[in-house]
Order: structure tokens, then C-alpha cells, then sequence
């Protein structure tokens, strides 16, 4: 029989991940308590601005595990404490270090600014983290009648990121179940991160499917659409705008950048002299306190980036990169990027669009042919993001701040640099293990992907796999 397991987000869309897995009776654990963003609705329909409070009962709710600190999978956790949960919050080394951060910026945006309430919260919530080592058995509950013990292991989706084995056993289990729940699995050869490998096996596997309709180019070809993008903007003088999520994306991006300029050092294009001459401005205080942790947290790195370090490269602090701090600065530099003809990249907050430094970018740029918008992340529905990305190739508008912004700039996309696994990355996830899963249950995607990924998996498998939709 398999356990019993409620999902109070990211059933029918890809943003508020929580899933609620029970072990005996109403003791349970919790993976994920994520903010809902754009459109998306809660299982109750309201839409995420709206959904914010937890509608169930958490008293026999033992534990919190994150799979990882992006806010769709951790922003709730303040009305989680406000509604009673007092357990421990589970996650890996790398996130519990980058958790406070990622805590403390989302309780400022959603909460208050006041700082005597966030160091209050955090004071509340710090003593709760309990860092897992990757590939550890941890017990989170034992009784007469059951157990339950979880494992991390690497999910390659931003630094930290895990997924989650959970094996139940004991007399209320007389035959031991395991339970895996993906959290965002990354594709493979992403800068930085090591990739996922499937697990032994999983009697029910709760994968995310975010991209499970698509196939994502691959690194070299990434690498040279990104490059391309860039040669425009050198040759037009405009500036491209990366509006990026200030943990996970944004340092890859600063990665690939440096092994761009590194190459065009030692093995000259016809843009060499410009690429040598331009400017990456990193305009995200949260996003470079993020880079220095990314920094501190070099043994947790793949390979290929502690070779660069030990090669004396430093991938995520270079000449080149200028980090914009104060306000001032950024308005500044928004109004000489947008009257100069002075080539540029721009990296900044949020990556929907919906709000942060970005907006101030493209409200002021958006309607120069001389720029470039390049979205290498998801765009939910109802962001500005997706209207953008949906719009603008076709010459249409988006609305910032209640004001319509013509769309004149070019619109691209490059799916290479996603941190979610493609239709070919999910299917391998499952079909690598050892013991192929009874039963697959689809989450974190839209309702047409769900579904395309479910008959596409029943395929790949022979048809051996339950795939719930």
C-alpha cells in the first residue's frame, strides 16, 4: 500500500511547492512550503498574491524538509511558524547556509521591512535549521509502529539543491516503502553543479515537470546563442538586459561570462577587442551577497569550476564584473545605459520581471530597437516576464507599473540555460534507477506539459509505470 501523500502546491502549475507526506495516523512531514507567484492559483483558486496562509492543520506536522532556498519552495515559511508548526526545517549544508539570506530578503518583500521583526523571525528560525550532508541517512520519526528516515542527494538545480528519499518502515509498514520527491531536478553539464543521478529506487517517485514537454539545446550551442546575443548589442551599441533570479541563475550566468572573456583572450574573435572593453554590471545587492557565498561554498562545485580555480581563474569575480549597490548608482546607470551607445550586460532582479531593479531597465529601454532582453529562466503566467517574452517577438506592449511600454527591443530565449531538466533529463531520472517506480505522480508544470510528459514517460516505459497527471 502506498503512504498517503496531499499536495497543497505546485499540483496544477510550477511555483508553491508543498507536499505533505504522512507516516502513521496524522504524524507527517512537510517538503516544501513555497510562495505562489503570477497567476498560479492555490488548490482553493486563489491566486498567489492572495494565498498566503496554510488552510491545513500542521500540529502532527513533524519536520519541514527543503529541497532547495528559491522562494516558490520556502517563502511561506513565516505563515507556516504563524500557523503553528514548531519542528525542525531539514535541508542541505549549502542551503542552510544561504537560507537567513534568502529568509530574511523574502520577509522584507512579503512581511516587513522593519528590521527588529526580521532579526525576530530569524532569531525564531535559525535555531531550527538542521544541515544534512548529501547521501546520509537521517531518522525524523520512530514510534512502536513505523519509522521514517530521509536521505539528500545532489538535484543539480541551484547550489544546495537536493532531492528527497523518504523510507517508512516498521509494523505500520510491515513491507518498507520509499518515497522520492524530485524538488527541481537541474539538467545535466550546468556551470558550477555536479548532475543528479536517479536513486536505487522509489515505490513513488513525486517528479517536477516544469520543462517535461521541451527539449533544452545543449551547452556548446547555449553558449554560442548567448555569445551571439551579446556580438548584436557590441555591434549596435545597446545594452542586454538578463532579468535573473538573484541565487542560482545569476552566478551561472557570471560563470559562462568568464569563460567567454577568458576564451576571447586566448583565441581572439573579430569582437576580441570589444569583448575585452565590456562591462557585466551585477545591479543586485541580494544577488552579490548570494556570489560571495557561492564563493565560501567552493567545495560543493563541480570538477570543471574547482579546476578553474585551481588554474587560477576566479568564474564568479572578475575585472570586468561591477557590482551596483546603492540605489542611486542604479538609477544612474539605467539613464547612461539607456541615452549611451555603450555596449553592455546587464544582470538584475527579478526573473519574472515583476519587480526589482529590472523593471527600471526595461521601462526605460524596452522601446529601443538598440536593445536586448534575454530570458534564460521560466516566465510563469501573468508576469511580466511571460507577457514580454509572449508579446514582443510579435511587436506588442507590457504594462510596468500601470504604464504601456511598447516592445521595440529584441526578444530572446535560450532554454539551454534553464536549472530544470528537459523532457529528456525527467524520463532518464526515472529510467536510470535500478528499480523502476510503481507509481509516478506529475507536479511543478503547467496541465498541458503534465499531461504530454505523462504519455510521453508511459512510452519510454513500456508502459510499466503508473504516471498520475
Amino acid at each position: 500500500m502506498n503512504p498517503t501523500i496531499l499536495h497543497h502546491g505546485a499540483r496544477n502549475g510550477v511555483t508553491g511547492s508543498c507536499h505533505q507526506l504522512f507516516i502513521e495516523g496524522d504524524n507527517s512531514l512537510l517538503v516544501d512550503c513555497g510562495l505562489f507567484q503570477g497567476a498560479e492559483s492555490s488548490p482553493d483558486g486563489k491566486a498567489g498574491a492572495d494565498r498566503l496562509e496554510i488552510d491545513f492543520p500542521v500540529q502532527d506536522i513533524g519536520a519541514l524538509v527543503l529541497t532547495h532556498v528559491h522562494i516558490d519552495h520556502c517563502g511561506r515559511l513565516p505563515w507556516l511558524l504563524a500557523a503553528g508548526f514548531k519542528g525542525p526545517i531539514f535541508c542541505s549544508e549549502p542551503s542552510a547556509r544561504l537560507l537567513p539570506t534568502v529568509l530574511a530578503d523574502a520577509f522584507q518583500v512579503g512581511v516587513s521591512r522593519n528590521k527588529d521583526l526580521v532579526e525576530r523571525y530569524l532569531d525564531m528560525v535559525e535555531p531550527r535549521i538542521r544541515a544534512l550532508p548529501y547521501g546520509k541517512w537521517q531518522t525524523l520519526y520512530r514510534s512502536a509502529g513505523a519509522t521514517c528516515r530521509i536521505r539528500l542527494q545532489r538535484a543539480g538545480h541551484i547550489l544546495g539543491s537536493a532531492y528527497v528519499e523518504c523510507e517508512l518502515s516498521g509494523a505500520a509498514w510491515p513491507e518498507p516503502r520509499r518515497v522520492v520527491f524530485s524538488g527541481d531536478l537541474g539538467a545535466p553539464h550546468a556551470p558550477l553543479l555536479p548532475a543528479p543521478r536517479s536513486p536505487w529506487k522509489a515505490d513513488v517517485l513525486v517528479l517536477e515537470t516544469t520543462y517535461g514537454d521541451r527539449s533544452h539545446e545543449d551547452r556548446r550551442n547555449r553558449r554560442k546563442r548567448l555569445q551571439a546575443v551579446v556580438e548584436h548589442a557590441l555591434e549596435d551599441g545597446g545594452t542586454v538586459i538578463i532579468p535573473a533570479f538573484s541565487i542560482g541563475r545569476t552566478q551561472e550566468l557570471l560563470y559562462e561570462f568568464e569563460d567567454i572573456l577568458h576564451r576571447e583572450r586566448q583565441r581572439p574573435g573579430k569582437h576580441a577587442d570589444k569583448w575585452g572593453a565590456l562591462k557585466i554590471f551585477l545591479d543586485s545587492p541580494l544577488a552579490q551577497r548570494f556570489t560571495a557565498l557561492y564563493r565560501e561554498l567552493q567545495p560543493f562545485w563541480d570538477a570543471e569550476a574547482r579546476a578553474r580555480v585551481r588554474a587560477g581563474r576566479e568564474p564568479l569575480s572578475y575585472d570586468q564584473l561591477v557590482a551596483i549597490d546603492r540605489h542611486d548608482q542604479h538609477l544612474a546607470n539605467v539613464q547612461r545605459l539607456a541615452r549611451n551607445r555603450e555596449p553592455a550586460i546587464v544582470i538584475a532582479a527579478s526573473g519574472m520581471c515583476a519587480g526589482g531593479r529590472v523593471v527600471n531597465y526595461l521601462k526605460a529601454m524596452l522601446a529601443d530597437p538598440r536593445h536586448d532582453v534575454l530570458f534564460v529562466g521560466y516566465q510563469a503566467r501573468g508576469t511580466p516576464g511571460h507577457a514580454i517574452q509572449t508579446y514582443g517577438p510579435r511587436g506588442g506592449y507590457v504594462e510596468l507599473d500601470d504604464e504601456r511600454i511598447d516592445i521595440r527591443a529584441r526578444i530572446h530565449t535560450l532554454s539551454g540555460y534553464s536549472a530544470h531538466a528537459d523532457r529528456e533529463d525527467l524520463t532518464r531520472f526515472v529510467t536510470r534507477m535500478r528499480h523502476l517506480p510503481g507509481e509516478v505522480r506529475l507536479v511543478h508544470g503547467e496541465d498541458e506539459v503534465r499531461a504530454a510528459f505523462a504519455q510521453h514517460l508511459v512510452q519510454q516505459t513500456g508502459g510499466k509505470v503508473k504516471v498520475v497527471a
